[in-house]
């Protein structure tokens, strides 16, 4: 019997570690997840929510597919009437707005 206490004990007949000192790592792990994935890409949704809702008739977009207009009307149902080169006019969900155009038409990508 004090060969199985032995070769199941902790080393030196000292108590295992156990409780919450066995998941701290984990712990961790998911606090800098939160930190460095999670919190930042809730703020950018929230600010991209926020640009949507405060644009207006006249304001410049990009869409997600990657056409540049300005919106020509604002409708009640989510959705924008906005006009693009050569005066051709496309209506687009509210969701289908990117972001401000004058922030990448400076950038060479």
């Amino acid at each position: 019997m004090k060969t199985l206490f032995i070769l199941l004990g902790a080393p030196g007949g000292q108590p295992a570690q156990g409780g919450i000192m066995s998941f701290l790592p984990i712990i961790l792990i998911i606090i800098v997840f939160y930190f460095f994935m999670i919190r930042p890409q809730m703020k950018k949704a929230k600010e991209q929510k926020k640009y949507i809702e405060g644009l207006k008739k006249g304001d410049a977009v990009l869409t997600i597919g990657g056409i540049y207009g300005k919106i020509k009307d604002v409708r009640e149902d989510g959705t924008f009437i906005i006009e693009v080169e050569d005066g051709g006019t496309l209506r687009i969900s509210k969701n289908a707005v990117s972001n401000d155009p004058n922030a990448t038409l400076g950038q060479n990508t």
